[in-house]
């Protein structure tokens, strides 16, 4: 049987990168609907077991305790929030196309990521949260599954997260249509967005900025702005040991942040799908990405030193 890889990893930076200099422990406090992680006394992450359709990660801090995501539509949209695409749940993994199934929106007939087991859930120099889930149809029908694993850590000037998905064909071939739609997402801070017009910039590792880093493959993608009077970023870094490196970026002015392996035609005007990508029954996919909540600018952060230190870290299995 043959194994591909599909982890991914939602880090800001490896041990070699980032120094504890705060030196406080973190913590996981497990509720019957989340899991709470803290770093000493300040808040880092809820995981939630549902929100929607699926399991999210929200809210999601940044240095500084601040909130990096958009909390909408888990509370009620802020002065500078849009109330717009429900389904853009602060930090998730889904896909718009999975056997002719929508995982991405929650519009009639979308499919469900359903939480069936808290693998891990560990303190200490850094959080553990691992978990086993099934993706099923609007009929309940099991279509795959996946084991994700999240570690946070951070410093006084970053926070990261690693998030390692393995999507397993459990219950036969499983096909990833050729779609914009998908795959990591996250939905970014109301003031940092671009369309806000208050400094947000999208910068990627070729350059490219704002509308035109839509579509394009690249390393890595740095999303920056105001957030509460103070420049501050997220950044994603696609590992070179991911399925279908360099991904393609289906990252927006007015917030969405997403990293996609399976897209292709709409980002580069075809006027027909590719087959998309097909998983024979028993395989896995791994892929990887670190995700960076900093402070500044991506220079000032060192986004694109940070990604040669990612990848010369090495992939675990599944």
């Amino acid at each position: 049987m043959r194994y591909l890889s599909l982890l991914i990893a939602f880090t800001c930076l490896s041990t070699a990168a980032v120094s504890q200099v705060s030196g406080e422990e973190f913590s996981v406090r497990k509720t019957d609907k989340s899991i709470e992680v803290k770093q000493g006394d300040s808040p880092v992450a809820t995981y939630l077991f549902r929100s929607g359709a699926k399991p999210i990660i929200w809210p999601l801090y940044g240095p500084g305790d601040v909130e990096m995501t958009r909390g909408y539509p888990m509370r009620d949209a802020s002065s500078d929030e849009r109330s717009d695409h429900i389904h853009h749940r602060s930090l998730w993994f889904t896909h718009g196309e999975v056997n002719d199934i929508d995982f991405w929106a929650e519009t009639e007939g979308h499919g469900v990521i359903e939480q069936k087991e808290i693998l891990e859930a560990k303190g200490g120099k850094q959080a553990v949260i691992a978990t086993a889930n099934d993706w099923m149809s609007p009929e309940g029908k099991k279509i795959l599954s996946d084991r994700r694993r999240f570690t946070f850590g951070g410093d006084d000037t970053m926070r990261w997260v690693d998030c390692d998905f393995t999507l397993i064909a459990s219950a036969g071939e499983v096909h990833f249509g050729d779609t914009k739609e998908g795959s990591f997402g996250i939905r970014t801070a109301g003031t940092m967005k671009v369309d806000a017009k208050t400094g947000g910039t999208i910068l990627n590792s070729n350059g490219e900025k704002n509308i035109d880093a839509w579509g394009t493959k690249a390393k890595w993608c740095d999303y920056f702005g105001p957030v509460q009077g103070k420049t501050r970023g997220i950044a994603i870094l696609n590992h070179p040991s991911s399925f279908q490196y360099p991904c393609r970026w289906h990252v927006r002015n007015y917030g969405l942040f997403a990293a996609n392996p399976f897209g292709h035609y709409h980002f580069v005007g075809d006027k027909e799908k590719t087959d998309g990508f097909r998983l024979a029954p028993g395989e896995t996919i791994q892929l990887r990405y670190r995700v960076i909540l900093h402070d500044g600018t991506t220079e000032e952060a060192e986004i694109a030193k940070q990604f040669e230190a990612f990848s010369a870290t090495e992939i675990a299995g599944p």
